[in-house]
């Protein structure tokens, strides 16, 4: 009459740790491609840049980090998998903080385009209120403060980038 149905026994796989590691993975790769090539993005139309989406991902990853840290609460139950989010968040702010992510984009753009720029001041970015930064080339012998476009001001930063080379902001 009625067939007694196998049972069995699961073991609970417990909560999953996954899709909080990839969000912060995620979230972490993209703070940190924002700001290593912020100057770079600056380029078109700035103040979306600066206004709107370094803000929007800086908020994004203080989200991320918070609930990361949440998830802190579940060590006892769930294991040490539970701190990795926090663990990407806490390593990505070490980077944000300590690592010199403008100098080192600025060497590559330097370096990608430098035979092109043997000529004139090529300008990496251009912001608001007469504010820039670039790469100029002095020929030997010739002064980086006296280049045309300083007649008024030199330059508030100037760093020799190599030979015949200066990294200028205004």
């Amino acid at each position: 009459m009625a067939e007694a149905i196998p049972q069995t026994i699961t073991a609970a796989a417990g909560p999953s740790v996954r899709a909080p590691l990839a969000a912060a993975v995620l979230v972490s790769a993209v703070t940190l491609s924002v700001a290593t090539f912020e100057l770079g993005m600056a380029d078109w139309p700035s103040g979306f840049v600066l206004l709107l989406v370094v803000p929007l991902v800086a908020l994004i990853f203080c989200g991320c980090a918070l609930w990361s840290a949440t998830l802190l609460l579940r060590l006892r139950k769930g294991g040490l998998k539970f701190a990795l989010p926090f663990l990407v968040c806490a390593l990505t702010l070490a980077v944000l903080v300590y690592a010199p992510l403008h100098q080192i984009a600025l060497q590559q753009n330097f370096n990608w385009h430098r035979k092109a720029r043997d000529r004139v001041l090529f300008l990496t970015t251009r912001g608001l209120k007469h504010y820039f930064t670039g790469f100029l080339r002095v020929p030997p012998g010739g002064d980086p403060k006296k280049f045309f476009e300083f007649e008024d001001k030199p330059p508030s930063q100037l760093v020799r980038y190599g030979k015949d080379w200066y990294f200028v902001a205004n």
